[in-house]
């Protein structure tokens, strides 16, 4: 994997405009000692985190009161607080904007185009604040929204922040069992739904199971339909304590909107782990730890100023919509995409890019594999200019889609591939706009993260495969899990393994450079003979086949050892015959290594992946094991579990 050269190197002008640079000087200011690389700024950031936290602050001009203290217990993981003197309001931080330009631009495919300036999102959360004010919201309270990704979904979150509520969001392509198994632990006292959704040019209406939701959440005091297909009104008036939002609000005004200012710690968010093995946790996320953390990723590494155009492919029920949000907070225009990002074709989001003049296009890596095997080349037919930073989550990035995107779709930008989680709600590792890029790695650490890799010993690994750890508390861990009043479940998902240390479930490694590179879940991790394997780097040589569409890999228990079974869905056209089972055994011998050769390859129609698209190999692993898989409403198709089921290939 190691190149000679890297693809990309910052120019001097892009390093002295970015805001990195600018904070770095002022840490060396403000410390007193010598921090000239990014190397010594991250490593000051560790070792003297009340100097570096409290200066986050004053860079990102947080408002609110911080407070003298800035970490107590800071060594306990969990148990470490920051700022437990501060009182701010997340919803006061992203609305500190007005006027006449773009906060959110919006397409729903082909089918609606909005835009909302400053002024207009101002005036929407006011009247959404007084509508649920009006509800008997009161801080704690949640609001559960199971929504399109469009500016009514951010302005009631705004208007829930505001109060004080707690916010939770999936999407509307979610069953109703798998909206149930989320809401349905977290009581929520409104919920918000749009009248339906459009998908690969289609409409689908939701009012059949906004109806059966809304029977088992009886808590609900009102539930607001919210128009998109043209429907609200229909769909309210044949489901009990429904309302259209647009009726809602006819009695209130824009006024100014009152902000609540509460402790830093207050809780901001309820996240849901994808629950392939079991019901969802129910994640809790700090408002305080979560504008901090966001504010230092968007500003500081990602470079996003005042006037970005900033993008994000994602479903509210994802992560990274959480973070994209955020970007309002440094004065950033939302671009809002909702819908399939392959209708009417995969120029789609190229053509947003170009009409917008995106600054930010964060996408998925299994969106670039897509556009790469599609054969598109936005660089020529494509005005590009614009786009800044070129950012890939969700899943590791292959390298030779690192080389792709500088190939086929911009030569001079920044590509940061980037790691965290729905966990922390933000990054472990991601991109550095003063370092290179090299091929097939994140670039570095977050600033503030004390990332590393150790061995199953808890030793550290400064070269080889091993678990991502965390080895230092940060503001945006979890406040705690949902219905876990001691604490049991939440220690148990990340500080069972290291004491007093953050495990997180990825395997990964110490590149050369000092960049990482993610190999997958460490426990989805192949352990043929003993050895252990991601999957990633089985992934990266089986997908440079123009056969192999995608792949999934797990490891078979048999014969008191794990076998390597390797499933592929295959370009149209293709079979698999021995001819391209041998070329897919020879590009993993020769790329990776004879023990990720797998003993089985099979073909499959479909692959079975989450809401957020990515693809589900404990599933799968427990089905070709006859294990009950506990949660398929979870998955974004879970009818393809099916076709791993009994297969007798793997029987012999």
């Amino acid at each position: 994997m190691q190149q000679e050269k890297p693809l990309w190197i910052p120019s001097a002008e892009q390093l002295r405009r970015a805001p990195m640079s600018v904070f770095m000087e002022t840490a060396a200011r403000a410390s007193g000692r010598p921090i000239a690389d990014f190397d010594s700024l991250h490593r000051w950031s560790v070792e003297e985190r009340e100097a570096f936290w409290p200066l986050v602050w004053d860079f990102c001009g947080i408002v609110g009161e911080r407070g003298e203290r800035v970490l107590v217990d800071g060594e306990k993981m969990p148990g470490a607080s920051f700022f437990p003197d501060a009182k701010l309001n997340f919803a006061e931080n992203l609305l500190r904007k007005s006027g006449a330009e773009d906060a959110i631009v919006f397409r729903g495919e082909d089918k609606v185009a909005r835009r909302l300036s400053w002024d207009e999102l101002r005036a929407l959360v006011s009247r959404l604040q007084q509508l649920f004010k009006a509800e008997g919201v009161k801080p704690g309270d949640r609001i559960a929204a199971m929504m399109p990704n469009m500016p009514e979904t951010v302005a009631a979150m705004l208007a829930a922040a505001s109060l004080g509520a707690i916010w939770s969001s999936c999407s509307p392509d979610f069953g109703s069992r798998g909206v149930l198994d989320r809401f349905g632990q977290i009581e929520p006292v409104l919920f918000i739904a749009s009248d339906g959704y459009w998908y690969n040019g289609k409409p689908f209406e939701v009012a059949g199971k906004m109806a059966e939701i809304l029977a088992a959440l009886p808590g609900v005091r009102k539930a607001l339909v919210v128009d998109y297909l043209g429907k609200a009104r229909e769909t309210a008036g044949g489901i009990d304590r429904a309302v259209a939002l647009e009726d809602a609000l006819l009695p209130f005004t824009p006024a100014e909107i009152a902000y609540e200012r509460l402790p830093f710690a207050h809780p901001l968010y309820i996240l849901f782990s994808s629950g392939t093995t079991g019901i969802p946790k129910c994640i809790v996320h700090s408002a305080g730890g979560t504008l901090i953390q966001h504010l230092k990723e968007q500003r500081l590494h990602a470079g996003i100023e005042d006037g970005d155009r900033f993008f994000y492919f994602t479903t509210c029920g994802w992560m990274m919509w959480n973070w994209l949000v955020s970007g309002l907070a440094s004065g950033a225009t939302l671009l809002l995409y909702d819908g399939s990002p392959f209708y009417p074709d995969g120029n789609t989001l190229f053509d947003f890019a170009e009409a917008e003049k995106m600054t930010y296009f964060g996408t998925s890596a299994k969106f670039i594999d897509a556009v790469r095997k599609a054969g598109l080349e936005p660089a020529t037919s494509h005005d590009l200019e614009s786009v800044r930073v070129i950012s890939s989550t969700g899943s590791p990035l292959a390298p030779e889609n690192f080389e792709f995107v500088y190939r086929a779709i911009k030569e001079d930008v920044h590509l940061s591939s980037i790691s965290g989680g729905t966990d922390i709600v933000s990054c472990f590792v991601l991109g550095v706009p003063l370092l290179p890029v090299w091929v097939g790695e994140i670039q570095g650490a977050g600033l503030g993260m004390a990332v590393d890799v150790w061995d199953d010993e808890g030793r550290p690994l400064e070269s080889g495969k091993g678990e991502l750890v965390c080895t230092k508390a940060f503001p945006s861990m979890p406040i705690g899990f949902w219905n876990d009043p001691d604490g049991a479940k939440y220690r148990s998902a990340y500080f069972d393994r290291f004491d007093n240390v953050w495990c997180h479930g990825d395997f990964a490694e110490w590149t050369a450079h000092g960049g990482i590179v993610i190999h997958g879940r460490s426990d989805a991790t192949l352990n043929p003979g003993g050895v252990r394997i991601g999957t990633a780097e089985i992934y990266n040589q089986v997908e440079q086949l123009p056969e192999i569409l995608e792949a999934l890999c797990i490891g078979q228990e048999w014969e008191d050892d794990v076998r390597v079974v390797l499933f592929v869905r295959l370009a149209e056209g293709v079979a698999l015959d021995e001819a391209l089972e041998k070329a897919i055994r020879d590009k993993i011998r020769t790329g990776a290594s004879p023990r990720h050769v797998p003993g089985r390859i099979v073909a499959v129609k479909d692959i079975p992946r989450t809401k957020s698209g990515k693809i589900t190999e404990l599933a799968v692993r427990d089905v070709v094991h006859g294990r009950e898989v506990k949660n398929k409403e979870a998955l974004a198709n879970p009818e393809a579990l099916e076709l791993f089921r009994d297969l007798p290939v793997l029987k012999g």
